[in-house]
């Protein structure tokens, strides 16, 4: 599908750096992907709430570091 968008040179300059993409379409699909599956990890552990038990016990696996 194709659609037009205006997103910024600068901004979109910088997209195509951090996602080493050669072209401006190549770059918006890998955000889009990105954003995808990070929305999919925290749609997964926001799923968890409440039935995950943790151990409140930060305090003494500090001091065990410290003690090594």
């Amino acid at each position: 599908m194709q659609t037009t968008i205006t997103i910024d040179d600068q901004q979109l300059k910088s997209l195509m750096l951090y996602t080493h993409s050669n072209n401006e379409s190549e770059a918006i699909y890998k955000a889009i992907q990105t954003y995808l599956q990070q929305a999919k990890r925290q749609q997964d552990l926001l799923a968890l709430r409440g039935q995950v038990d943790i151990e409140d016990n930060w305090q003494a696996l500090r001091d065990l570091e410290i003690n090594k």
